[in-house]
């Protein structure tokens, strides 16, 4: 059963052009969309939720993002976090159960990771986490790109600890919005209902009981953290896909409309070139499709660690936003200057899909990390 049905799909649509033209968070698909019992998804039925899959929840995004874009990736963030959850617990940990029974009871969560200058992402913070002597954190630092910024409950977030000893740890931990605060400007090309503002932390408390990991710095196969990037991965190519199939829906509507005065009024759908370069855009789109299934099928299944799993998701979420980029641009290109008005949703489309380019992870550590599960690292030579 899906949580989307066609009319929501389109209250939201029709919503999508205000949020974006007047740069403000999308409040009322945000309570549709808490109506429908969508926050609550994927988490398992035991608990209230709806039972989803990875699988089933990935084609509901691509849906939502197909109707507002800068809405799903908000969404997203949430999503990823109840998807990490049910990783954890698949593996028998229950270390993250309370995300599930926080979002059954209506907590929005949001990700507090991304940091300005830190390239490791998941890996290392130049934030600290200072420990407050029972067990629990504070946390103190920016973090950038925290969508749902003007809404979230409770972010994940995560910092350095520096021990006695002068031991790096990474931890881990979930925050209320109690010693953070929303800053700077969210005035961005595409995405703009997201509201992903950047968030200080100054003193954010996470009690023993919402301090999930302490772990080593660099890469790690913790099912925490393999649980974050895989499901981020998966979501965020959703995402970028379903704007894909957008643009595909809108250009072969536009074609069959257009008319050309140098074929005698016949419509462009009849012109070779557009055709040829339409039916490139669907085949492109068409090959993200299964690679998708498969990853997401991959998470409900539990994901078997090894060389190639990471790089593995990473490619997925490559690829899928560079073909969603070009498929949109190759919409753009047989719609004609009509789409270029501020007003037509496959400009705006061509905006939002831009997005996908400053995502982890980007294009060039993709393939540094296939170069290195192929051939090792790079031989340093003798000085």
């Amino acid at each position: 059963m899906s949580h989307l049905p066609e009319d929501l799909l389109d209250r939201i649509r029709s919503r999508a052009a205000r949020y974006d033209a007047e740069n403000t968070f999308p409040h009322e698909d945000l309570a549709d969309l808490r109506a429908a019992g969508y926050l609550t998804a994927m988490v398992p039925t035991e608990l209230g939720g709806g039972g989803l899959s990875l699988e089933e929840m990935t084609r509901e995004q691509r849906r939502l993002a197909a109707a507002a874009p800068a809405t799903a990736l908000g969404i997203n963030m949430h999503q990823v976090w109840v998807a990490v959850a049910n990783a954890v617990r698949a593996t028998g940990d229950r270390s993250l159960d309370f995300v599930l029974e926080e979002a059954a009871a209506g907590e929005l969560f949001a990700f507090g990771v991304s940091e300005p200058g830190n390239d490791l992402v998941l890996f290392a913070s130049v934030s600290e986490a200072r420990p407050d002597g029972t067990g629990g954190y504070t946390f103190h630092g920016l973090k950038i790109f925290t969508s749902l910024a003007p809404v979230w409950t409770r972010l994940g977030t995560f910092g350095t600890e520096t021990t006695a000893e002068g031991e790096k740890v990474n931890v881990w931990g979930f925050v209320p919005r109690d010693g953070t605060e929303q800053v700077g400007e969210w005035d961005v090309l595409g995405m703009r209902a997201s509201q992903s503002f950047a968030t200080r932390l100054d003193g954010a408390h996470a009690p023993a009981d919402r301090v999930v990991r302490r772990l080593p710095p660099g890469p790690t196969t913790d099912p925490f953290v393999v649980g974050i990037f895989t499901t981020f991965e998966v979501l965020l190519a959703a995402v970028y896909t379903g704007i894909a199939e957008r643009a595909v829906e809108l250009a072969t509507e536009t074609v069959r409309r257009r008319t050309s005065l140098k074929n005698d009024g016949r419509p462009y759908a009849d012109d070779a070139d557009i055709r040829w370069r339409l039916a490139d855009a669907a085949m492109q789109l068409d090959s993200v499709l299964p690679q998708l299934a498969a990853r997401a099928r991959e998470v409900d299944e539990g994901v078997e660690v090894g060389p190639f799993t990471l790089p593995r998701f990473s490619a997925l979420k490559s690829r899928a936003t560079e073909v969603a980029l070009d498929v949109v641009t190759k919409a753009v290109r047989v719609s004609g200057g009509g789409m270029y008005a501020n007003t037509n949703e496959l400009s705006r489309l061509y905006r939002d899909v831009l997005a996908g380019l400053f995502h982890p992870s980007d294009d060039e550590s993709v393939h540094g990390a296939w170069a290195n599960a192929l051939l090792g690292p790079v031989t340093q030579k003798d000085s």
